[in-house]
């Protein structure tokens, strides 16, 4: 049989899921988190470093994760910067808050690997309070590179 053990969503079927003769547990399975989870993973262990060290920069802001830009916010930054945005900060008004979105496809397809993906997702954070703070990115992270 070939392919994956588990192709109709099922759930992993077969020897490898019954219990083990000799330890009477069944094997342990060492699954690899999906793309989306990955992500707010990245971002929440950004999020916490952050508030680790600055806390006061989060403070009042909502962070939060869109697939990808508007139709609007794209124009704007293709004539603005020539590149898609890989994050934008939204000014409070009103009622609402001040928001910093990270766009997850963008910032993806940047990336190189898992690794590249968590730096890059902090490095587009930091840069996002950063400028809606008006704070030095350095003030919220020391460890900041400017030379991305």
């Amino acid at each position: 049989m070939t392919g994956k053990r588990d192709r109709h969503g099922r759930g992993l079927r077969g020897p490898i899921s019954q219990r083990n003769h000799l330890t009477d547990h069944p094997a342990p399975l060492h699954l690899v988190p999906s793309r989306v989870d990955y992500f707010l993973t990245c971002l929440n262990d950004s999020i916490s470093r952050i508030e680790a060290r600055c806390p006061e920069a989060v403070a009042g802001i909502d962070i939060c994760v869109e697939p990808v830009p508007s139709l609007a916010v794209m124009r704007q930054s293709m004539f603005d910067h020539d590149s898609i945005p890989l994050a934008g900060a939204i000014g409070a008004s009103g009622q609402s808050p001040m928001r910093v979105v990270l766009y997850e496809r963008p910032i993806e397809r940047r990336a190189l690997d898992r690794q590249d993906l968590a730096e890059l997702v902090h490095h587009a954070l930091v840069e996002q309070l950063a400028s809606a703070t008006g704070r030095s990115p350095r003030d919220i992270d020391p460890n900041f590179d400017d030379e991305w």
